[in-house]
């Protein structure tokens, strides 16, 4: 082995599953290449909308992702406003009004936002695009957070999936990441939400977290089985504290290492499958009935930047801060800095920050 590779070998790093990585993206590509590719799109062919609130009402230590602890109101209303605009922009430079066969709200939480707020970003995407009737509408949820209120207006507004971060039921656990759910709030979510009509349930699981041990990760499974969600996905905690600061706050003298993040992955992908979920990529499982698997089974499978998909769209537009959009000639991301997307949306411009052209070779 050459001596010069050695220093790289521990070094901790992000884990690409998207392409193309986040290198590949530059300012070359703008909001003028964005406008054009809009314009060339093919009104006949369903497309994917991608609607992204960077706001959470509480913070979790392990979160990697660019996003904003609010504890007030008026940054949610502002936001909210400002996403209408965006969305009155957006199709101003769509050559008709698209036919949407995907909607995902992320984030953050999207549920941070207030249920008429919701309501009223909804209407407005009704109103300029035409949303399919059997259009799958997913949204984020975080069972702390999610009101009665919220719950009924997202069942109200043909919302038919919800994924939930469940990450890890042991308390050491959970108090060591700063998010403290026990099973008995995810189960009353599940239960209002399917009773509201959102049938589609995704967990998010979380292997490799400070004081987890495959024991504790186990258990949690069996709980989650209990309440039968349609879809799991399995990730590995990726500790970048010189990235996502907020880590810094996780003891990492209480991480497992490598053997031991391997068996919890290995041991939690066997009881999943034993217990009849079908095993999909990387990191993710579902019900033999869930379209997920369904797509699997059929060659049909995809992935992008929100994972796993059966989305069969060439077209994907982004909305809100770090949203991430594609269209048949390549990637565009919006601008992350929230005043600084405002004021490219108030000034009439497109607000991508940077973009990726795809070549031949790409496709």
């Amino acid at each position: 082995m050459s001596s010069q590779l050695a220093p790289y070998l521990t070094r901790a790093v992000p884990r690409y599953t998207s392409y193309p990585t986040a290198p590949h993206f530059s300012a070359q590509v703008g909001a003028a290449d964005y406008a054009a590719a809009l314009e060339q799109l093919n009104p006949a062919e369903p497309i994917s909308l991608y609607l992204h609130v960077p706001f959470c009402r509480e913070l979790c230590w392990y979160c990697g992702c660019n996003m904003k602890l609010v504890t007030r109101e008026a940054p949610l209303e502002q936001y909210a406003a400002m996403l209408r605009k965006e969305i009155a922009l957006l199709r101003r430079h769509l050559p008709s009004t698209m036919k949407v066969a995907h909607l995902h709200w992320g984030g953050g939480t999207p549920t941070a936002l207030a249920p008429d707020a919701l309501d009223q970003i909804m209407q407005d995407v009704a109103r300029h695009f035409d949303i399919l009737s059997d259009a799958e509408l997913a949204l984020e949820a975080d069972p702390r957070t999610l009101s009665d209120a919220m719950i009924d207006r997202i069942g109200a507004l043909g919302f038919n999936r919800a994924s939930f971060g469940v990450q890890e039921f042991d308390p050491q656990v959970q108090k060591a990441i700063n998010r403290i759910q026990p099973p008995t709030m995810v189960a009353r979510a599940v239960d209002h939400l399917r009773a509201a009509g959102v049938k589609g349930i995704n967990f998010d699981l979380i292997y490799g977290l400070p004081f987890q041990t495959t024991s504790t990760l186990l258990k949690t499974i069996e709980i989650c089985l209990d309440l039968q969600p349609d879809r799991i996905a399995l990730f590995g905690y990726a500790h970048v504290p010189w990235m996502a600061k907020k880590q810094r706050l996780i003891d990492e003298d209480a991480l497992p290492g490598s053997a031991a993040r391997l068996e919890q992955a290995e041991k939690a992908a066997e009881l999943l499958m034993r217990s009849g979920y079908v095993a999909i990529g990387l990191d993710h499982f579902a019900r033999p009935a869930d379209s997920l698997a369904q797509a699997a089974n059929q060659g049909t499978l995809r992935r992008n930047f929100q994972g796993y998909t059966d989305d069969q769209a060439q077209t994907m537009l982004g909305l809100g801060t770090t949203s991430i959009g594609r269209t048949p000639t390549g990637y565009v991301q919006n601008i992350a800095e929230t005043r600084a997307w405002s004021r490219s949306i108030e000034n009439g411009v497109l607000p991508v920050a940077r973009g990726c052209r795809l070549d031949d070779d790409d496709r």
